[in-house]
C-alpha cells in the first residue's frame, strides 16, 4: 500500500480504484508476482481486464484475486472490504455491524458477516510461546455474560447448563509482560487440569508465572515454572508480583463488549477475543514505538489469504476452514 496513505480518508481515495484493490489483495498472496491458479497451481494464464480476473492455460479454470481468501464468493466490492477492514483493526472500542453497515451502505446482515470474515483473518497463527528471556508471564481468567436476572427464561436455563458462576462464559489471558502481547480464549472451565494445561501449552519453561490465588494455580505450576502468587483479599501489588497488566486487557474487551457490541452469545466470542488481542498486541512495534493506523492496517491484511468462514460457518451449521 501506498506510505502516504495514512489517515481513513486517504485509505478510502486510495482504495476507491478497483484495480488498486485487487493489486493490493494480489501482492500479499502472490510476493513474487506470479499468480497461482487455485485448481492447478499453473502459473501460465491469461488476464481477463474485463472481468478482472485470470484464466489459467492448463485447466482452462477461471480465478480472481479473492479466491483462497476471506473475500472469497463475496459480492460485496474489495473497496468496502478493505475500509471495513481500516475501521475494525483501528478503533479501539470495535466497530458495530449497523455502523459498517451505514458507512459501506450494504445490509446490517452483511456487515455482521463482513466483520466476523475479518476477525478470522486477524487471528494469530503463531505458535511462539510466551515468556522465556523476555520476562513475566501473568495468567488470569474473567468471566464474561450478562445478568441473569435479566434473561429470558430459556437463555437462563442454558446458561446455568454450560456456563461457568452465575452462567457466564469463561475467559482465560496470559500476558507477557515486557513483550506486551497477550492471548486469550475461552475454556470451559475453572478445573486445575484445563487452567495450567492452557500456561504448559503457552508458556516457555522455567518463566516467571504471576497470578492470583485461585485453587486452579495453587500447585503444580512450581514443577516448571517460577511461580508466584498475590493474595486479592490483601493486596492487588506484591512488588513485581501482579496481574494488572491482563486485567488492564479485560478492561479494554469488557468496555468493548458492553460498550460497541451490547450482546454477544458465547458461540462467537472467541472471533470477538481474536480481535481484541490483535489490537492489544498491535499498539507498538517490537522496538516500542507506537504504530500507526496503516502499519496496523497492513499487518492486519497478512492474514486474509488461505482462510474462509462462509454463512453456514459463522451461523453454527458446520466447522470454518482455513488452510495451514
Amino acid at each position: 500500500m501506498d506510505t502516504q496513505v495514512k489517515t481513513l480518508q486517504q485509505a478510502i481515495r486510495y482504495f476507491s480504484d478497483e484495480n488498486v484493490c485487487i493489486d493490493t489483495v494480489a501482492n500479499l498472496r502472490w510476493p513474487d508476482g506470479v499468480p497461482r491458479c487455485p485448481k492447478c497451481v499453473g502459473t501460465e494464464h491469461y488476464y481477463l481486464k474485463t472481468q478482472k480476473r485470470w484464466k489459467c492455460k492448463k485447466c482452462g479454470r477461471q480465478f480472481s484475486v479473492k479466491v483462497g481468501t476471506i473475500f472469497e464468493d463475496s459480492p460485496i466490492p474489495l473497496d468496502k472490504w478493505l475500509t471495513a477492514l481500516w475501521l475494525l483493526v483501528n478503533c479501539k472500542n470495535g466497530v458495530s455491524s449497523y455502523e459498517v453497515a451505514r458507512d459501506l451502505g450494504i445490509t446490517q446482515k452483511s456487515a455482521w458477516f463482513v466483520l466476523h470474515r475479518l476477525r478470522l483473518a486477524l487471528k494469530d497463527r503463531s505458535f511462539k510461546k510466551l515468556g522465556g528471556s523476555s520476562g513475566p508471564v501473568e495468567v488470569d481468567e474473567t468471566y464474561l455474560g450478562g445478568n441473569l436476572k435479566n434473561m429470558h427464561k430459556d437463555k437462563r436455563v442454558r446458561y446455568f447448563a454450560k456456563g461457568g458462576p452465575q452462567g457466564k462464559t469463561i475467559v482465560q489471558g496470559l500476558l507477557d509482560r515486557d513483550a506486551r502481547k497477550v492471548r486469550a480464549k475461552v475454556i470451559p472451565n475453572v478445573k486445575r487440569e484445563t487452567l495450567q494445561n492452557e500456561i504448559l501449552n503457552a508458556v516457555k519453561y522455567g518463566t516467571k508465572v504471576y497470578t492470583d490465588e485461585a485453587v486452579g494455580y495453587e500447585q503444580g505450576l512450581q514443577r516448571r515454572f517460577v511461580h508466584e502468587m498475590v493474595n486479592h483479599s490483601e493486596t492487588y501489588v506484591d512488588g513485581q508480583v501482579h496481574t494488572q497488566g491482563i486485567e488492564n486487557f479485560w478492561s479494554l474487551l469488557k468496555r468493548t463488549l458492553r460498550g460497541t457490541y451490547v450482546a454477544v452469545e458465547p458461540f462467537h466470542l472467541d472471533r470477538y477475543l481474536d480481535e481484541q488481542v490483535f489490537r492489544f498486541n498491535h499498539r507498538k512495534d517490537e522496538t516500542g514505538n507506537k504504530l500507526t493506523d496503516a502499519d496496523r492496517f497492513n499487518k492486519a491484511l497478512l492474514g486474509i489469504a488461505g482462510r474462509r468462514l462462509t454463512f453456514a460457518e459463522v451461523t453454527g451449521k458446520t466447522g470454518s476452514q482455513e488452510v495451514l
